[in-house]
């Protein structure tokens, strides 16, 4: 009894052994390879285990190239790998390209895929070009009248530029600054309405694509409307601006004038009070000159006779001038 339960133990931890072994050596994996036909020893699946790289990561890939006849190396997949990229994509996009006859080297196609750029959609790209659709573009004719335009860019992938390129940003950017450019040198928004193939020329003549990650094949003007008078509207802007200039400037003068008017009251006022002030001096200047006896009581009375005369005649003229006015008005009735 105990030697049969000595070999079950020994049994079970044979299992577990194996199982442990086989868990981390993967058989199964290395079988699925030789029978694809791909050669790779058992050692070097360990050795992936080792550096943290997941064997079916790597093997699958290999297997897929090598049915799609594209030469590959598990160093090179391995590299990528713990480079950072994604070796399923980039192993796609090589079988792609090959499939279209687009040259397309595996290093290539690894820095594109490390440079954060979709390889595979890129190659793609290659063979079916992508349409982009730009926003609404504003523009204004020599004539004043804004030009509304929407234009749709046909692009193709350069693979050659993929990377270091631009992206799509650019060529919207472009795009739109070369439909500003041509409208803008326009004489009449009319001409821009009755040839708008005139702008997609000129703008695809420019040469937009340069530096960037994509080749132009054409530019199409999808809509073309007219907007607002931008020119009568800055006309009216600029007349409105005017027009509070003056009114400040009125506005500066009036004041101004308010404020000499009230320095002239004051000045005046200043005078009146000089005036009732020398006025005041005239009784005491008349007694301090009857107490020194340089004035005579009959020579007092003459003075008061004299300015009662003279307010007599004031009074006398202003009325005879009251009678001559109403005299004046009627002679104008008359005539």
């Amino acid at each position: 009894m105990t030697a049969l339960l000595s070999t079950i133990i020994l049994g079970l931890l044979i299992l577990v052994g194996l199982a442990i072994i086989l868990s981390f050596i993967p058989v199964g994996l290395w079988i699925s390879a030789l029978a694809a036909g791909v050669h790779i020893g058992i050692f070097t699946l360990v050795g992936m285990r080792l550096r943290r790289v997941p064997p079916a990561q790597i093997v699958n890939p290999l297997i897929k190239a090598d049915k799609a006849g594209v030469d590959i190396t598990v160093n090179q997949l391995e590299a990528h790998y713990l480079a950072g990229g994604n070796v399923d994509r980039v192993v796609n996009s090589l079988i792609a390209a090959e499939r279209a006859d687009i040259p397309l080297p595996f290093e290539r196609a690894a820095a594109i895929d490390l440079a954060g750029r979709d390889v595979l959609e890129a190659v793609q790209m290659s063979v079916n070009p992508k349409v982009i659709q730009t926003p609404l573009i504003s523009a204004v004719a020599k004539d004043g009248i804004e030009v509304k335009v929407m234009a749709r860019v046909t692009v193709r992938a350069n693979i050659d530029r993929l990377v270091g390129g631009a992206g799509t940003e650019t060529i919207l950017a472009r795009v739109g600054e070369g439909v500003v450019t041509t409208v803008g040198s326009s004489v009449s928004h009319k001409q821009v309405l009755e040839n708008p193939d005139s702008i997609s020329k000129t703008v695809l003549e420019k040469g937009l694509d340069a530096g960037t990650a994509f080749e132009i094949l054409s530019i199409d003007i999808a809509d073309v409307d007219v907007g607002r008078n931008i020119g009568a509207q800055l006309q009216t802007d600029q007349a409105e601006a005017d027009k509070r200039i003056a009114q400040a400037k009125a506005e500066e003068r009036r004041a101004m004038a308010v404020a000499r008017e009230q320095e002239m009251k004051a000045s005046v006022e200043e005078m009146r009070a000089k005036v009732v002030e020398s006025e005041a001096e005239v009784p005491r200047a008349l007694s301090d000159a009857l107490r020194a006896g340089r004035l005579g009581v009959m020579d007092y009375y003459n003075m008061q006779n004299l300015l009662a005369d003279t307010r007599m005649r004031e009074g006398i003229s202003s009325v005879g001038q009251m009678e001559e006015r109403p005299g004046r008005q009627d002679d104008k009735n008359s005539r």
